[in-house]
């Protein structure tokens, strides 16, 4: 059985775009703008052609990483119409609705942080 030591071959060039590419995969599988569950690969291909004699063969060596894509970003646009003037107009909004108020929007009073506080009721009961 011919045995041939994979990180010699073309003088150490498989080994070194080996490394080159399991590095790329691995900085993608940590990148948090990627996919947690997405496959990552790392595909090495040999290729061998051999000359009409068959003593003497060329080889091509490739190494190819395969990553996976950023996380698209998401909004939303709150369309509408200015009925005073006629123009078109938007406004992106994220995960509250449009006006709606977020604990974060409520100033805190001074010395009172981290205190929990009542938050006033706008609600009544006609």
């Amino acid at each position: 059985m011919l045995h041939i030591d994979l990180s010699e071959l073309a003088g150490g060039e498989l080994q070194e775009k080996f490394d080159r590419e399991i590095t790329k995969v691995i900085q993608n599988m940590q990148d948090p703008n990627t996919p947690f569950g997405d496959s990552r690969g790392v595909t090495i291909n040999i290729t061998l052609k051999q000359n009409e004699r068959r003593d003497d063969a060329k080889i091509e060596i490739s190494v190819k990483s395969k990553l996976a894509g950023v996380i698209s970003a998401k909004t939303n646009f709150a369309m509408g119409k200015d009925l005073g003037t006629g123009e078109v107009v938007v406004s992106e909004y994220g995960r509250q609705i449009p006006g709606q108020l977020s604990i974060s929007d409520v100033p805190e009073e001074d010395g009172q942080e981290g205190k929990v506080m009542r938050l006033p009721r706008s609600l009544k009961a006609n």
